[in-house]
């Protein structure tokens, strides 16, 4: 179970920092608000519980409503984050999501709301998510294969909102080779804003 919650505190690290974006867009939309107070109980010790398991869908679900693609990123990553208290054994791609899709939301939020500064507040993004990048989460994620870049096929998602999910195979594919490199927590953070 602590290698849950490792990789749980990873992915709400994520969605803390973004998750205002959201709020100042949709402040009466609080399901991506419930997500995160749901995944940070688990962190802090809590067990898995329904509150997961509800509140993840209900904040993707205010994210596909949201107007703006910075909120639905935003609201995306909360979910992700209560989501990722349920990620299974299974060694099969798809769980990788689980772990990185939350920071790529994030990385996807800073990339759309373009401060002045746009590299350091990425930077400062990525370093405060690798103070939660522990070596046990790079254990997790190396049991697991490599996440492809094939965009996501869902029927019933629209194209709107297919098109924005696909924004973010890059960098959740970005992320999964950072953390797979880590061998000391934040050691290799700078990495992925170094021009290739």
């Amino acid at each position: 179970m602590e290698d849950l919650r490792s990789v749980v505190a990873f992915t709400s690290a994520a969605a803390e920092v973004v998750l205002p974006h959201f709020e100042m867009q949709c402040p009466e939309d609080g399901r991506p608000r419930q997500a995160l107070i749901a995944a940070l109980a688990f962190v802090r010790g809590e067990p898995r519980s329904r509150a997961q398991r509800v509140s993840a869908p209900a904040a993707h679900r205010a994210g596909r409503e949201a107007e703006s693609e910075v909120a639905f990123h935003a609201a995306m990553a909360a979910g992700d984050a209560a989501a990722s208290a349920y990620l299974h054994p299974l060694a099969d791609s798809v769980q990788v999501k689980h772990i990185v899709r939350a920071p790529a939301h994030a990385v996807r939020v800073m990339e759309l709301t373009g401060s002045p500064d746009e590299d350091t507040d990425l930077a400062a993004l990525l370093d405060g998510f690798a103070s939660h990048a522990t070596s046990q989460l790079s254990d997790v994620l190396r049991r697991y294969p490599r996440i492809g870049l094939t965009p996501s096929r869902t029927s019933e998602t629209s194209s709107r909102i297919s098109a924005r999910t696909n924004r973010i195979n890059g960098p959740m594919s970005e992320i999964d080779d950072w953390l797979r490199r880590q061998s000391t927590p934040g050691a290799e953070a700078a990495r992925l804003t170094e021009p290739s």
